[in-house]
């Protein structure tokens, strides 16, 4: 089977002849992180609202992961973006990890003075918000796990096997592409495959092999149980990445999980913004509402 990332990339590709929107895309800023790095963050919506970190999938970055949500949600919802280790204007580390990932969450709400927030993650982004619950309990007030599972298919050693074979040979073609400027990753104006096509080179290729053993690394199975705050799972019904039936083990194994569904593949996001945006704006409220009941207070 063809590792994750490499799907994530064909289908970036097909972003760019069959593009979603991208409007009103916030202005960020690269935050430091004391100790950590520096790494891009976008912080939108009215500052006293419920706090969303909303975590992106390997190989895109905040942005283009979820700029098509962003403007659905950010009227009610404090929506914070940063970008992974290494991916976009992540921090550039020795090691790619999704434990230092999930550290970099609770590291920037720290900075930004978010007490408790909703960890929301896409794919990738889901197995990094399930370790910032894992291991800044205090912190998180709810889930949102959208097209993810307990664990992803790069723990097939053959698979790691292969990211690694792929990494080799992008990596002559990734030293001759043209590296992204930072004043071109600020332009918005431009063409929405254009502005697309500079988030995806922002991140090295040539550390394909490392994302895949840094996904393959992550399994949350022996502890879902042990979930304690409101989650909802967003299922992608024709998933061919993270097929539906993984998706649901994390409904099966989180208590008081709830599923919603939306009809879209892998990437749907983006390339299904359409369909995705009403069932994960309807996940998202049936979380923040129970953990309000829970009496979980809003971002400082």
């Amino acid at each position: 089977m063809i590792p994750e990332f490499v799907n994530t990339a064909a289908r970036t590709v097909q972003h760019v002849f069959d593009p979603y929107p991208a409007n009103d895309i916030p202005k960020g800023h690269m935050l430091e992180l004391p100790g950590r790095g520096h790494a891009y963050v976008t912080d939108s919506g009215p500052q006293d609202a419920p706090a969303v970190f909303l975590l992106h999938s390997v190989l895109t970055t905040g942005l283009l992961c979820w700029y098509p949500t962003i403007p659905a949600i950010n009227h009610r919802y404090r929506v914070i973006t940063m970008d992974a280790r290494w991916h976009g204007r992540g921090i550039r580390s020795d090691r790619f990890d999704l434990r230092d990932c999930a550290d970099d969450v609770a590291a920037a709400a720290d900075v930004l003075g978010i007490d408790r927030f909703i960890a929301a993650g896409f794919s990738m982004g889901g197995g990094i918000s399930q370790l910032v619950w894992r291991r800044h309990r205090d912190r998180v007030a709810g889930l949102v796990l959208c097209s993810t599972g307990p664990y992803f298919s790069t723990r097939d050693p053959k698979h790691r096997q292969s990211s690694e074979r792929t990494a080799r040979i992008l990596r002559p073609v990734y030293r001759l592409v043209p590296r992204v400027s930072e004043k071109s990753l600020e332009k918005t104006t431009s063409h929405t495959s254009v502005w697309a096509l500079r988030q995806f080179f922002s991140t090295p290729l040539s550390h394909l092999g490392d994302f895949g053993n840094g996904l393959g690394e992550f399994d949350s199975r022996d502890w879902l149980h042990e979930i304690d705050v409101p989650t909802s799972v967003v299922v992608s019904i024709r998933d061919k990445v993270v097929e539906p039936e993984r998706q649901q083990l994390l409904v099966d194994g989180i208590p008081g999980a709830q599923r919603f569904e939306v009809d879209g593949g892998h990437a749907c996001c983006v390339l299904g913004a359409k369909h995705f945006i009403p069932p994960f704006t309807e996940a998202l409220d049936a979380v923040s509402a129970r953990a309000a009941a829970l009496g979980v207070p809003r971002a400082n």
